[in-house]
């Protein structure tokens, strides 16, 4: 475009959403788990009641959300991908 090239890159990050140039969605799905899993961490640490109903409603309200805001780690495709979600869940 106007004798200046574009330069190539391998990942790319829009609105949260990672695209890769393979269009494999495990980058995606890697760091939806890296957000769920810090969030549990800080779940973990900084509330004290333990009661079922507490965790179930932070969860729900808290971890959730990271791992709903791309479809593609609801339904993933790879193995992989699929023991990482459940890692979290």
């Amino acid at each position: 475009m106007n004798d200046v090239k574009l330069e190539c890159v391998s990942n790319e990050n829009d609105l949260g959403v990672i695209v890769s140039d393979d269009l494999k969605s495990g980058k995606q799905c890697s760091e939806a788990v890296k957000k769920a899993n810090r969030t549990l961490g800080m779940i973990k640490q900084n509330f004290t009641d333990r009661s079922r109903e507490t965790i179930i409603s932070l969860y729900k309200t808290l971890v959730r959300p990271h791992l709903k805001y791309c479809s593609a780690i609801w339904s993933p495709h790879y193995d992989r991908d699929i023991k990482l979600n459940e890692s979290v869940q």
